[in-house]
């Protein structure tokens, strides 16, 4: 299986594609003057305490308050608030080592007791702003590395469970105790799995580092200001994918080339040879097939191999997914048949649409009606399987009896939403075009123009099948009738990728001859 990323750069941001097996899988966009991303970590202040929501309103400088609940205060928010205010007030320096840990709060308790209107303190962004809602916040702070999750203000040591091996896991714990500053918790990652310790440490120092130069920032920093940032789009794609072993990195930013070499140079120095600059003629995105696929993947219908399609609705409060079997139902033996042939290609495509678009909250999915329990239970496992590989937290529900099934995907940033209809080119968009009736007399004043006062010798006019029909039908067309009175014979062509309205003259050379305007 082959895994490429390709990655446009622009001034105002950069496009990334991932293409598993030459099909695109993953797409994202990033803006270059966006903010807010999900890990950074800001100075935020109080605006207002809801004791109702037990919630709280944060001014992280978004148009809109972010918002932060008790529960996302996390336990160890009483040392975070000690440790800020002594940071701020100079009377520490950032290290974390001799720092005393305060008790855990209570997680029942009410966040007017934590959280008073005006007080400032580090807020992780854990959900982008979304549709009318501003960020969604934490005080429980991580940082993401290759292997390593580092919670501050803790002293846990936490496995994947998905490390099965008891060995493993026994191992891993030991290892990063052993190696892990004090009053630094970590979390590890599935990819550590048969990881060696020195590259373990490695990643662990990095985090630390990242911490205290972030901490560092904190005396100054102005209300609203970010201390610590996530990576770019690319390289948190590249930490969380690289252990799939890419087959190239495709780059054609000089810029971005660069800044993604020396983050892998840094993560895994082995592979450094796979990242390469694309400088061809032809857009990167168009020669690798990825732009075809970007049109064709984000309409409101999507297209099936066998013949079915999908139909992609979102609304404020879900996303609804029609099945439809299209002119597949007349190829199999019955209808339990083609319903399950169709069910199970669009559970497959589907689970590549809610990753491509990484659509979130709730999905509801109207399969194509089936009378066997055996084959529902089919579709539901096809489902569970396909999403296997998404890293966002989901949930699949059976099939009812109605033939829906319900799936929860995890939403922490906007769903990506690309415009696949373009404007036509024959009315820009208005919706009316020239006149008919006037084209034949426009196309008539342009051919007498070119053969008597620039006395061109030989023509070609290019134009649309109906255009072409109109002009060359009968004994005594009009083509004829330009020959009896020009002595010149006129050529004409049929393009069916013409408009209606459109046409072109061309030379003996097959140039296009440049009309001024009459």
């Amino acid at each position: 299986m082959s895994n490429e990323l390709i990655i446009s750069g622009a001034q105002d941001g950069c496009r990334i594609a991932l293409l598993r097996d030459k099909t695109l899988v993953e797409f994202h966009q990033e803006e270059g003057a966006s903010q807010f991303t999900v890990g950074d970590i800001y100075l935020g202040t109080v605006k207002k305490v809801v004791q109702g929501l037990n919630a709280a309103f944060i001014d992280v400088g978004y148009e809109k308050d972010a918002f932060l609940h008790y529960l996302d205060l996390g336990p160890q928010f009483s040392s975070l608030s000690k440790f800020t205010k002594l940071v701020r007030e100079k009377k520490i320096f950032g290290k974390l080592e001799k720092f005393s840990l305060e008790r855990d709060i209570d997680k029942h308790g009410k966040i007017s007791q934590q959280l008073a209107k005006g007080q400032v303190i580090p807020v992780q962004i854990v959900k982008e702003p979304i549709s009318t809602k501003g960020p969604r916040l934490s005080c429980e702070l991580s940082l993401a590395g290759r292997y390593l999750v580092m919670v501050p203000f803790s002293n846990s040591v936490s496995v994947s469970k998905k490390i099965t091996s008891s060995e493993e896991r026994k191992r891993l714990q030991r290892l990063i105790t052993s190696i892990k500053p004090e009053n630094f918790g970590v979390i590890i990652r599935t990819v550590a799995e048969g990881v060696e310790v020195a590259e373990l440490d490695k990643d662990l120092r990095t985090l630390v580092k990242n911490w205290e130069e972030g901490i560092t920032r904190l005396p100054l920093a102005q209300p609203n200001e970010k201390i610590i940032g996530e990576l770019d789009k690319a390289s948190s794609l590249l930490r969380d994918l690289l252990n799939e072993s890419f087959d190239s990195i495709q780059v054609d930013d000089k810029k971005v080339f660069d800044d993604v070499r020396n983050y892998i140079r840094n993560i895994a120095p082995e592979q450094e040879k796979i990242v390469k600059f694309y400088n061809g003629k032809v857009k990167i995105f168009e020669q690798f097939g990825v732009e075809k696929q970007i049109k064709s993947a984000f309409g409101q219908t999507v297209s099936l191999k066998g013949g079915g399609y999908l139909i992609i609705e979102h609304t404020e409060a879900l996303h609804v997914i029609d099945v439809n079997s299209g002119n597949k139902s007349n190829r199999e033996e019955n209808q339990e048949t083609t319903a399950l042939s169709v069910n199970l290609e669009a559970a497959r495509e589907l689970a590549r649409q809610l990753r491509l678009r990484d659509m979130g909250g709730i999905i509801v999915v109207d399969f194509i009606d089936m009378k066997k329990m055996d084959n529902k239970k089919l579709i539901y496992q096809t489902m569970k399987d396909a999403m296997a590989d998404d890293k966002a937290k989901h949930t699949v529900l059976p099939l009812s009896k109605f033939g829906l099934m319900q799936i929860t995907r995890e939403r922490v940033r906007p769903q990506l939403n690309i415009t696949t209809k373009e404007v036509c080119p024959t009315c820009n968009g208005t919706g009316k075009i020239t006149a008919s009736i006037l084209i034949s007399d426009l196309i008539e004043k342009n051919l007498d123009h070119l053969l008597v006062k620039q006395n061109e010798k030989y023509l070609v006019l290019a134009l649309h099948p109906y255009l072409h029909a109109y002009f060359t039908t009968g004994i005594f067309s009009k083509r004829v009738k330009w020959f009896f009175k020009y002595k010149r014979w006129v050529t004409l062509i049929k393009d069916s990728s013409m408009a209606l309205n459109e046409y072109k003259f061309l030379d003996k050379e097959g140039e296009e001859i440049q009309l001024t305007a009459q």
